[in-house]
């Protein structure tokens, strides 16, 4: 019997040859935040486009308890490097909502809603590309939330940004979390994940090595390769 809202069992991603992710058996379980860690080219981004349904498994399978989740309207993604377009800040937000058939006028109207939950301050009316990094993720964030999904996949968010810049943004998943929707995060900051992770998931050579409570993940690390990688240690 499958539990938990997500599960992998024997998923395994290969490219050109190479196995990058896998095989991997894996179970999520209730809400909260799940942090992803582990060194450069562990698996994490390839493990978030699997569930998101961006990366095709070559072997095994991912099982959705509640289907809903596995609709891609139902989910979020928030990549390291924000995807812009040619349009406003507005129009950038309220696009998933203009694809959804919304009209324009209510898709604006609830683009600025979302800009003001997330903190965008900015004038929205103006080109995306004049944001700064961390005003192009609150931007990102706010589009991703446009369809109050069940789930959030965030791929490295506060990467490069400045110390205000990641505590608004750790603000916000505070927020997000609390309203009831699943966050599901990578990132190579120790004391963000100290702060943020509810559960964590550490990753080595495309392998899930543990899986455990944040408190206990940090405190007393059960495998050598987290007690290495929590020392600052290289992993090969």
């Amino acid at each position: 019997m499958v539990s938990g809202w997500v599960s992998l069992s024997g998923v395994t991603v290969r490219r050109r040859g190479r196995t990058i992710l896998g095989p991997l058996d894996a179970t999520l379980n209730g809400g909260g935040l799940t942090i992803l860690m582990g060194p450069n080219g562990a698996g994490k981004t390839t493990l978030l486009r699997v569930l998101h349904g961006l990366e095709r498994v070559n072997t095994g399978e991912v099982h959705w308890t509640d289907p809903k989740d596995a609709d891609g309207r139902s989910q979020g993604f928030v990549f390291q490097t924000p995807v812009l377009m040619r349009r406003s800040v507005l129009d950038c937000i309220a696009y998933p909502l203009l694809l959804d058939g919304v009209s324009r006028t209510q898709a604006r109207e609830q683009a600025r809603a979302h800009a003001a939950e997330v903190g965008l301050t900015v004038n929205l009316d103006q080109a995306v590309t004049f944001l700064s990094g961390g005003e192009k993720q609150k931007m990102a964030l706010a589009r991703a939330l446009m369809r109050r999904p069940r789930i959030l996949f965030l791929d490295e968010p506060c990467a490069n940004l400045d110390g205000r810049s990641v505590k608004e943004i750790e603000e916000i998943l505070h927020r997000i979390k609390a309203g009831g929707t699943r966050i599901l995060m990578s990132t190579h900051d120790m004391g963000q994940a100290r702060r943020l992770a509810d559960d964590v998931l550490f990753l080595h050579a495309g392998k899930l090595v543990e899986q455990s409570n944040g408190d206990d993940f940090f405190r007393s690390p059960r495998t050598a390769e987290a007690k290495a990688y929590l020392k600052g240690e290289i992993l090969l």
